[in-house]
């Protein structure tokens, strides 16, 4: 594989413009007061995140990606485990992919 010099500096500079983007948001988030309300909104990215990354392929109709989505919905009702329940619909989707 030839690494060209152009890539390495594209690579480069969007890993500095990512970790830019981590330290900004710690920092100023530091000049912020924590609030109710704030906290609310903090406590929903991630839930907002993940509608993000699993809507387009929902809204595709697989039968695997549906699937997922039913097994996430059960176990995060069963456990409330987010974690447990991202990792039990990924299974999921894995399972009927390799089934079809």
């Amino acid at each position: 594989m030839d690494l060209d010099g152009r890539f390495l500096l594209a690579v480069l500079a969007m890993a500095a413009a990512s970790y830019a983007c981590r330290v900004a948001g710690y920092l100023l988030m530091g000049y912020v007061p924590i609030t109710p309300r704030v906290q609310a909104a903090l406590r929903a990215i991630p839930l907002g995140v993940m509608i993000g990354i699993v809507m387009p392929s929902v809204l595709a109709g697989r039968l695997p990606e549906l699937a997922g989505l039913v097994v996430v919905f059960a176990v995060m009702k069963a456990t409330g485990k987010d974690v447990v329940a991202a990792l039990a619909g990924a299974g999921a989707v894995a399972a009927c992919r390799a089934l079809l």
